[in-house]
Parts: C-alpha cells; sequence; structure tokens
C-alpha cells in the first residue's frame, strides 16, 4: 500500500509555543504554525501542495526516506488527488482513454487530472478502478 507521509521536523521557534516545520525529504516544504496543532496543519498543507507542485512540473514525488521525525501525509482529499494522477502517468495512457474508461467526456477526465480542481471520491475511485487500483482508507492515532 503507497502513503505520501513523510517525516517532519518541528523545531520551537523564537515566538512562545510557535514552530517552524521542515521535510528533509520535501526540502521545498517548509511552514510554521503558532502552536504544535496549528504547525501540523500547516505541515500537511505545506506537503500537499509541494507534492503537487512536483507533479505539476512533471517531476517524479521523492522517496520518504527520512525516519526521524513526525511523520506527515497531506490532507486526505490531496493524498486521492495525488495517488490519481500518478497512477494516471504509470499507466501510460491518454486523457481520452482514461474518459473512456470511466465513461465520461475528455473534459472530465482532464478535470480530474487538474490539482487545482476538486473531485468527489466516487469518481476517483472509479478512475483509480480503471487504471487497475484501488482506494484503501485506514485509521491512525491523532496526535
Amino acid at each position: 500500500m503507497k502513503t505520501y507521509a513523510y517525516a517532519a521536523t518541528f523545531e520551537p521557534t523564537e515566538r512562545e509555543g510557535g514552530f517552524t516545520v521542515t521535510f528533509a525529504d520535501v526540502p521545498e516544504a517548509i511552514t510554521e504554525g503558532e502552536d504544535m496543532a496549528d504547525a501540523r496543519a500547516m505541515a500537511e498543507d505545506a506537503l500537499g501542495v509541494a507534492l503537487l507542485t512536483y507533479l505539476e512540473m512533471g517531476r517524479t514525488l521523492p522517496v520518504p526516506t527520512a525516519t526521524e521525525g513526525v511523520m506527515v501525509a497531506p490532507a486526505p482529499e490531496v493524498a486521492m488527488k495525488i495517488a490519481l494522477i500518478e497512477t494516471f502517468r504509470a499507466a501510460g495512457i491518454s486523457r481520452s482513454e482514461l474518459a473512456r474508461r470511466i465513461g465520461k467526456d475528455e473534459k472530465e477526465a482532464r478535470r480530474l487530472l487538474d490539482p487545482d480542481t476538486s473531485t468527489k471520491l466516487p469518481l476517483m475511485a472509479a478512475a483509480l478502478a480503471a487504471m487497475g487500483q484501488r482506494l484503501v482508507i485506514g485509521l491512525e492515532a491523532a496526535e
């Protein structure tokens, strides 16, 4: 099962209670928060934006190698979009072929693959299934 979690380092800032967050494997994802909860939320957002930017630029996503720190993943809807775009690229098919497989027009497939366009879960799951993948949702303890 593939996840998009990366180890984050939370360092206290000069202001009381604040934290700066960095990712060794995704150096473009740098953020800060006023407290640990805010820093964690900002880290999820920064990581998602960085990973989507990698894909928009045609780059492959970095392999998570860092093991020290707090594991952070993008918000679920962002992780699903990342998974969809990565799966589409690996499938080596055209947008028209994806559209045909899910019974939609090419314009809908284009929106489906647009990182800036939100897509409903059933359509993303159908598109992943049409490319031989299955969306799996899991739970973990909140920190």
